[in-house]
C-alpha cells in the first residue's frame, strides 16, 4: 500500500507490516528482521486479575492473578485476524490495520493508524487498545528500528541520556540499554530521557565552524522521532563496539535505536503515539531545533524571561556561584550508607551560625553573587522522616539560627534555599500512615532502605501538594524568607502511579502534581527547583541540581557512550538555569570547560550528600578538591551575559569531536578545546 502527502511518501508491506519513507529524493525504511511485538500475560478465567487494595492501615491483599503467569511475546503478525485499510481524513492520509486474538485470548484486540500529516508531511504512529480482555500487554515494541548500520562516522544517533550523547556508527564503546548502560531503562521523563525523543542523521557530523553557513548540513538527512505519549513509554538503544556487530548474534552493525511502552496500572488503556519528522541537511542543533519548534507551537516552552515576569528574583539567580552546603547527617543503621566500622560518622552538625560565617569568608576571598543550597536544615536530619521535616534543626540553632543564617545571606546579596523531598515517604515519619502510601497494580507497597533515613516506602504523589502547603506555610510563620527551594527527585525519577482506591493515580498524573507543587512555591514567591531536568517540568521548573552529561555521573575512568552533545540545552537553555560541576578530573577533563559550553552556572563548593554517588569523585580522581573564587566568577560572569540567552548553534570546529563552539542569541561565542583544557569567550560588537 502506498500513500503520498505534503511531500512524504510510505510505503506499508501488509504481510510484512514493515514501513518505507520517502521525502525530498531520500528513503528510509525499517531494519531488516524487525518484528512490532507485544509481550504480556494470559489472565486465569478462574482468578480475579484485578489487584485489591484494602484501606486497612496495616493489611494489604492482592490477588494478582498475572504476577506468576508465564509471559509471552506475539508478533502483530501472529494475531488471527489481521485487517487493513486505506484511510483518508481531511487532515491527513494512510493505512489503519485491526488486529483480534492472539493465543488464547480471542477477543484482545487492538488497532494501529499509520499516516501522514498534511499540514507537515510529518509520519504520525498511533497504537489503540480496543479490547483488553484475556490478556494482559506488560510491553509494546512499535514502530520500527530503522536500517541504520552504514559505518561512517558521519552516522550518528541522538539520545537525550541526561544531557544529550551522540553515538556515532563507528564509535569504539559498546552501548546496550538491554544490559543497564542507560538509566532508568531509557524511560522518557528520567535522567535515561530528559526529552521523549531520538533522532538518526546520515552523513550529519557537520556544522564546522570553518564552513560555509549556506552549505553547512548538505547531504544529511535525518529523522526525528518525537513520543507524543511519553509517560509510559522510552526508548531502546543498542550499539555493538566500533559499530561491527559479533556474527553469532545477528546483530546489525551500526546504531539500532526503538521505541517502548508499557502498560499504565495493568493496562495499555490509552492511545499511544509518535510523530515521524524527516528534516534535510541536518545536524544535531537543527534536529534539536525541530523539537524545539515543536513544543513552542504546543505551548510548552516557557522561558526564563517569562518566569521573571512572574518572579523577578529569577534575574537576580543569574550569575551566581552554588554553595551546596549541609546542617545535620543522621545516617540510620537500616540505611546502605551507615558506616558500620565508625559509627561517629553516621552522626554530625554544623550550626547555621558556621554557615553564616563561611558564607562571609568565601566574600571577603572575592566570591561574587551566592546560591546557598542547605541540606540537612530540619531536627530529623538529611533525608529523614520526609515529609514531616520540621522544625528547623535545634542543635544547630533552631529558628532563630536559620532565620540569622536566611538574614545574613540577603545582607550579602545572596539567595537562600532548601532541600525537601516529597516522595520518600519513611516509616519514622511522625505521621506516616501506610494509607497515604503508593500501591503497585498488584495491590503491594514497594518498601526499601537506601538512604540515610532508612526504611521507606513512596509518598503517593496527589498526597503531595497537602504536605507542600503545610511545611512551607510552617517556615514562612518561623520568619524564614526562602529565596527558592529544592524538591528531590521530582525531574529525575520516573512518575509513579497508584492503585490505591482512595488516590488513584497514573504516571501522567503525577507528573501533574508534581508541577503543582511547584507552582505553589512560585506562587508564593520562592524559586522552584528539584534534582535534574525533565521536559514536563520546563513550564513550572526554574533551576536544577544539575543537568549533566551522562559521563559526569560515572567513574571517570569508564570510557564515554559517545560524543557528549548539549541537546536539552539546545532546546532549553534559555527556559532552564543549569549549575554545572567545576571539577578538574586528574589525568581527565576540566568540567569548567562543559560549564561554559554550556553558559551555565558554577558549583563554588559542592558537598555530595553520599560518597561516590551524585558524581562525587574520590580525591584520587580530582587534582584539587575544592573550586577557587577565580574560576567561578569567570563561569558566573559568562552566566550573568547569556544565562536568560537561547544556545542557538552547538558545532563541532572542523570537524573535530574535541574543539566545540557554542553560539548564543545575543552573539557570544565559546569555544572549548578538550586536546589542551583550554577556551576563549568572544562576545559580539
Amino acid at each position: 500500500m502506498q500513500f503520498t502527502c505534503a511531500g512524504t511518501t510510505l510505503l506499508f508491506d501488509e504481510e510484512t507490516l514493515r514501513l518505507t519513507f520517502h521525502r525530498n529524493g531520500t528513503e528510509w525504511t525499517w531494519r531488516d528482521g524487525f518484528v512490532p511485538t507485544i509481550t504480556g500475560r494470559f489472565a486465569d478465567a478462574d482468578t480475579d486479575a484485578t489487584a485489591t487494595v484494602t484501606t486497612d492501615t496495616t493489611d494489604l491483599t492482592a490477588t494478582d492473578a498475572t504476577a506468576t503467569a508465564e509471559s509471552h511475546t506475539f508478533a502483530f503478525t501472529d494475531a488471527h485476524d489481521v485487517a487493513h485499510e486505506s484511510r483518508e481524513t481531511g487532515t491527513g492520509v494512510g493505512v489503519f490495520s485491526r488486529y483480534v486474538g492472539f493465543g488464547e485470548a480471542t477477543t484482545f484486540a487492538f488497532a494501529t493508524y499509520v499516516w501522514i500529516e498534511r499540514a507537515s508531511g510529518d509520519v504520525i504512529f498511533e497504537w489503540m487498545p480496543l479490547d483488553e480482555s484475556g490478556f494482559t500487554v506488560t510491553r509494546l515494541t512499535w514502530p520500527g528500528e530503522m536500517a541504520f548500520g552504514e559505518l561512517d562516522d558521519r552516522n550518528v544517533t541522538l539520545i537525550t541520556h541526561q544531557q544529550g550523547v551522540m553515538i556515532p556508527n563507528t564509535w569504539p564503546t559498546a552501548v546496550s540499554s538491554a544490559h543497564g548502560d542507560i538509566v532508568f531503562r531509557g524511560q522518557f521523563e528520567t535522567a535515561g530521557g530528559y526529552m521523549p525523543w531520538y533522532a538518526q542523521i546520515r552523513g550529519g557530523q557537520t556544522g564546522a565552524a570553518t564552513a560555509d553557513p549556506a552549505t553547512t548540513g548538505n547531504d544529511s538527512p535525518a529523522y526525528i522521532a518525537i513520543c507524543e505519549t511519553p509517560w509510559n513509554a522510552g526508548y531502546t538503544v543498542e550499539h555493538p563496539a566500533d559499530g561491527v556487530a559479533d556474527a553469532t548474534t545477528g546483530t546489525p552493525s551500526g546504531t539500532t535505536v526503538g521505541m517502548w511502552f508499557e502498560p499504565s496500572l495493568g493496562r495499555t488503556d490509552y492511545r499511544r503515539v509518535v510523530r515521524y519528522r524527516f528534516l534535510d541537511h541536518a545536524d544535531h542543533t537543527s534536529v534539536a531545533k525541530a523539537y524545539r519548534a515543536y513544543v513552542d507551537e504546543r505551548g510548552r516552552l516557557r522561558t526564563l524571561a517569562e518566569k521573571a515576569a512572574r518572579n523577578p528574583s529569577v534575574r537576580r539567580l543569574i550569575g551566581c556561584s552554588w554553595m551546596h552546603v549541609g546542617i545535620k547527617t543522621v545516617v540510620q543503621p537500616d540505611s546502605r550508607f551507615y558506616d558500620h566500622e565508625h559509627p561517629e560518622n553516621n552522626l554530625h552538625v554544623t550550626s547555621f551560625a558556621a554557615r553564616a560565617k563561611q558564607i562571609a569568608t568565601l566574600h571577603e576571598l572575592g566570591a561574587g553573587r551566592i546560591y546557598m543550597h542547605l541540606d540537612g536544615w530540619a531536627e530529623p536530619g538529611y533525608d529523614n522522616q520526609h515529609p514531616d521535616y520540621l522544625p528547623a534543626c535545634e542543635e544547630a540553632g533552631g529558628w532563630a539560627g536559620m532565620k540569622a543564617l536566611v538574614d545574613s545571606c540577603h545582607e550579602h546579596g545572596d539567595l537562600f534555599g532548601t532541600h525537601d523531598q516529597y516522595r520518600d515517604y519513611y516509616f519514622a515519619a511522625r505521621t506516616f500512615d501506610p494509607r497515604n502510601a503508593i500501591r503497585l497494580a498488584d495491590g503491594t507497597m514497594p518498601e526499601q532502605a537506601i538512604w540515610a533515613g532508612g526504611h521507606q516506602t513512596f509518598l503517593c504523589a496527589e498526597l503531595a501538594p497537602d504536605y507542600v502547603r503545610r511545611n512551607f506555610a510552617e517556615i514562612a510563620a518561623n520568619g524564614v524568607k526562602l529565596d527558592c527551594a529544592y524538591l528531590d527527585v521530582f525531574t529525575c525519577n520516573e512518575g509513579d502511579e497508584c492503585a490505591h482506591p482512595e488516590h488513584r493515580m497514573t504516571r501522567r498524573e503525577c507528573y501533574g502534581r508534581r508541577g503543582e507543587c511547584f507552582e505553589y512555591l512560585l506562587s508564593h514567591g520562592i524559586l522552584s527547583s528539584s534534582e535534574e531536568v525533565s521536559d514536563w517540568a520546563v513550564p513550572s521548573l526554574v533551576f536544577c541540581h544539575y543537568a549533566p552529561y551522562d559521563f559526569q555521573m560515572r567513574d571517570p575512568s569508564v570510557p564515554r557512550q559517545g560524543v557528549p552533545v548539549p541537546l536539552y540545552n539546545l532546546v532549553y537553555h534559555d527556559c532552564v538555569i543549569e549549575p554545572w560541576m567545576m571539577e578538574r578530573v586528574a589525568g581527565g577533563d576540566d568540567y569548567m570547560l562543559y560549564a561554559l559550553i554550556n553558559g551555565g552556572a558554577p558549583y563554588l563548593i559542592r558537598d555530595a550528600a553520599y560518597v561516590g554517588v551524585d558524581g562525587d569523585m574520590s580525591p584520587e580522581q580530582r587534582a584539587q578538591a575544592e573550586n577557587d573564587i577565580e574560576r567561578c566568577n569567570a563561569v558566573a560572569a559568562l552566566h550573568e551575559r547569556v544565562g536568560m540567552s537561547e544556545l542557538v548553534r552547538h558545532e563541532f570546529v572542523g570537524g573535530d569531536w574535541l574543539v566545540q563552539r557554542s553560539v548564543f542569541a545575543d552573539g557570544t561565542a565559546v569555544t572549548c578545546d578538550f586536546h589542551d583544557q583550554t577556551y576563549r569567550v568572544e562576545q559580539a560588537a
